[in-house]
């Protein structure tokens, strides 16, 4: 896989993610449109992050940047056989593991649920919901780390759209299931955000076992008659678990310290008043559209073709890819980043400002987005370059990274809550992330000086900063224009009844949307800027021969 491929690879995967947060979007939007952003949002929220939270620390965080490198070195060095031998036990192991978990959650919820969140006591029933509503959603616990276990080997082979097309189908069936359920609840008493728990669980269990018809059909091309071999040498079976459990445990204490920071956050903001927990969420969520798009897209591309050539002993080829994916993870997100921010108010209004979803939680929610838009770039940058170090076999950095993160956001989100209010937790986040990958990229440079001595070029800060600058540049540019254009089209609209409402707030948004994509080629084109160009040459590439295979 070469560095082209890579990036259709990301694009492919992008493609994927992108149907899956649309139709994450339209999962928010039901629960805008039934419950608001209110006592009932907040308690939902604060019972899904207690096992969502988990699964990022157990699942998709170390285990999947531990197994994809382990699983692509067993099955170079030692053979199909034992790489599958290896990926099956490591199965095991995890879903043992996180379904222990998950039943200490449920039975221990309550306690749970006051460390997160024992401002809600002060509220009538509010507490008790919360704890009612953990109960229900731990289950979804086991079955999404057993999708990040099956996501994870899938890509080591080469196979990216089924798994990321898996959340895809998470959020159709939890919607499916969560609305047609509230309405049931509700009939027969109860209450009927329940209906969207049971939802979240029933879309898990399809995210898990959707990818396995997939994992069959590789297992079978890859062993053929060699899968009699793939029980032999346990006791190298044992060493290679062995050997990415020692990847994953300093990679899962890395990761409980960003929990530390999300548990903090999430304290700050259950004691900011009513509403609050529900505006950081609703904003995040619009935040992990851009970051599943075009973060975890391109991090998942580039991990395996890393690994490769790290395994191959080619490791100026693995650092060249890195920084390669690294910039072109700036050309994208820092425009889209730009965009969220300069759009916030119009964008959240056409998404969720219908039924119980007021014109103050735009304004709140869009204050929150911009914040959070300030960091997009840092938190898909750090995407990318995490799972590289265990690639490395080096698990201490991120370890010491996120230890740093901790301190910085502590700091600063202890201060700015009290002067800015909620939405100073997305800035101090934003801040942080900032923080964190300037560690990281520093930490790479030193790693690439003592490997290649020789090879001064590779991993320059000075060549990094000015990428990242010329694209920042861009990207305010094109920001700034497409705000000015959405103030006049505001003026406009608003004097024509044919252009009110949400057809009006369509037209306004896909308006500026090409604005920004125009501003962004010809800045580009102006400026001779080669990444911008290369990933919107390859959009538009995959455009036009869609519409030739359609014509065919």
């Amino acid at each position: 896989m070469n560095d082209s491929r890579v990036l259709r690879s990301a694009a492919v995967m992008g493609v994927a993610t992108f149907l899956s947060r649309i139709l994450g979007l339209v999962r928010e939007q039901a629960f805008a449109f039934l419950f608001g952003a209110g006592h009932v949002v907040d308690a939902f929220t604060i019972a899904f992050r207690i096992p969502n939270l988990l699964r990022d620390l157990f699942a998709e965080g170390a285990m999947s940047a531990a197994l994809v490198p382990t699983f692509t070195r067993v099955r170079q060095e030692q053979g199909v056989g034992r790489a599958w031998a290896l990926a099956r036990r490591v199965w095991w192991v995890l879903f043992l593991v996180v379904g222990g978990l998950s039943i200490f959650g449920i039975i221990f919820a309550e306690p749970l649920v006051r460390i997160y969140a024992g401002a809600f006591e002060a509220v009538p029933g509010k507490f008790e919901l919360t704890v009612r509503l953990t109960r229900i959603m731990f289950p979804f616990f086991p079955a999404v780390a057993l999708a990040a276990g099956f996501m994870a080997i899938l890509n080591a082979l080469g196979v990216f759209f089924m798994p990321a097309f898996a959340s895809a189908l998470f959020n159709i069936f939890s919607v499916f299931f969560g609305v047609g359920l509230t309405f049931l609840f509700a009939r027969w008493g109860q209450e009927p955000i329940l209906g969207m728990a049971v939802g979240v669980v029933i879309g898990g269990i399809v995210q898990a076992f959707c990818q396995w018809p997939s994992l069959r059909k590789k297992r079978s091309e890859e062993l053929g008659s060699a899968s009699t071999s793939e029980d032999r040498g346990r006791l190298t079976q044992d060493q290679d678990l062995k050997r990415m459990l020692q990847l994953m445990v300093p990679g899962t204490l890395g990761l409980a310290a960003t929990q530390i920071n999300l548990l903090v956050n999430s304290v700050l903001a259950t004691s900011a008043g009513p509403g609050a927990v529900s505006w950081l969420s609703y904003s995040f969520r619009l935040m992990q559209f851009p970051i599943g798009v075009f973060g975890v897209s391109m991090a998942q591309a580039t991990l395996p073709r890393v690994s490769a050539q790290w395994a191959q002993k080619d490791p100026s080829g693995a650092l060249r890819t890195l920084e390669r994916s690294l910039v072109q993870t700036f050309a994208i997100n820092l425009p889209a980043a730009a965009g969220l921010a300069f759009l916030a108010d119009p964008i959240i209004r056409l998404i969720f400002e219908h039924g119980r979803f007021s014109s103050v939680d735009t304004h709140q929610t869009g204050l929150a987005l911009a914040a959070y838009s300030v960091g997009l770039a840092a938190y898909s940058g750090v995407k990318v370059l995490v799972p590289a170090f265990y690639a490395f076999g080096n698990a201490r950095v991120p370890v010491i990274s996120s230890i740093l993160s901790v301190g910085l956001t502590l700091a600063f989100n202890l201060v700015s809550v009290r002067f800015l209010g909620f939405w100073g937790l997305a800035l101090g986040t934003s801040v942080a992330a900032y923080g964190n990958l300037v560690f990281l990229i520093v930490s790479l440079r030193r790693r690439a000086r003592e490997v290649l001595p020789d090879q001064r070029e590779l991993w320059s800060l000075r060549r990094l900063g000015a990428r990242f600058g010329v694209h920042g540049a861009l990207a305010l540019t094109m920001g700034a224009l497409c705000a000015f254009t959405q103030q006049g089209l505001s003026r406009l609209f608003s004097e024509n009844l044919h252009f009110s409402g949400v057809f009006g707030q369509s037209l306004s948004i896909s308006v500026l949307a090409l604005e920004g994509l125009g501003v962004l080629l010809l800045l580009s084109w102006v400026f001779g800027v080669e990444e911008t160009r290369e990933v919107l040459g390859l959009v538009r590439s995959r455009i036009l021969n869609r519409i030739q295979k359609k014509r065919s």
